[in-house]
């Protein structure tokens, strides 16, 4: 079956929102509202893709930079399209789009005990960082 990517718009939110909501290893925060997205797609154009079949939306990912390194996020294929190089496709999109933009080197967050996940980015590529450790501050 064929697919087609396009870049993510604000309209693609609820169905996204849905896959995300249904993807393992995602986690959904405050971050993650329609305000939110539109003003990091905002910030980001032409880095963020959305993956149909026939229309169905079967594939998301979000793409960003930070004006010195990109950032990949969320990063959702439904589970029986999996495997068909939609998420490879999606990743190659938004990293094409960073290296457009001047980035060279790109970074995702993936949990810790999400083996799928992190088998599908060793598997295309990237590698882990184990000398590096995430620390997070809330300002709510």
């Amino acid at each position: 079956m064929e697919f087609t990517i396009r870049e993510m718009t604000l309209q693609d939110y609820d169905a996204v929102y849905a896959l995300w909501s249904e993807t393992e290893g995602i986690g959904l925060s405050s971050a993650d509202t329609s305000e939110r997205i539109a003003a990091f797609l905002q910030r980001n154009p032409g880095m963020s893709f959305v993956a149909h079949v026939q229309g169905q939306l079967v594939g998301a990912l979000l793409g960003g930079t930070d004006g010195r390194r990109g950032y990949l996020h969320h990063l959702a294929v439904r589970p029986q399209w999996r495997g068909a190089g939609i998420g490879y496709q999606l990743v190659a999109r938004a990293l094409a789009a960073l290296k457009q933009a001047g980035v060279d080197r790109c970074h995702i967050f993936v949990y810790a005990d999400n083996a799928a996940g992190k088998a599908f980015w060793k598997k295309v590529g990237w590698y882990e960082r184990t000398e590096l450790m995430l620390m997070s501050y809330d300002l709510t």
